[in-house]
């Protein structure tokens, strides 16, 4: 008898829950649409607080980084081939 009372009483509350969950589906929806509205008009605004940089700016820093990117890719594949030296000796020396 216990048994089937909490067995009902379940049933009951998951129904319950069910429903209540349903009832706030719509409610999130209006806020989400409403939320991103307002998120929508505050990136607007912030957009145009945005200092923009120059084509100069934008053109000198493209340079820079070009130029770290083609330094370090000789560096480095410099030092791979300085290793891979020592590794082959290595391993000539010792017969591996």
């Amino acid at each position: 008898m216990t048994t089937q009372a909490v067995k009902v009483k379940n049933e009951e509350s998951q129904g319950n829950a069910i429903t209540g969950a349903a009832a706030g589906v719509g409610q999130k929806v209006t806020g989400t649409v409403a939320d991103t509205r307002e998120f929508l008009h505050d990136v607007r605004v912030e957009m145009k607080q945005v200092t923009w940089p120059s084509r100069e700016d934008v053109i000198s820093t493209t340079w820079v980084v070009v130029a770290t990117v083609a330094f370090f890719g000789v560096f480095l594949a410099v030092v791979d081939k300085l290793v891979q030296m020592g590794v082959a000796y290595v391993f000539k020396k010792f017969g591996i």
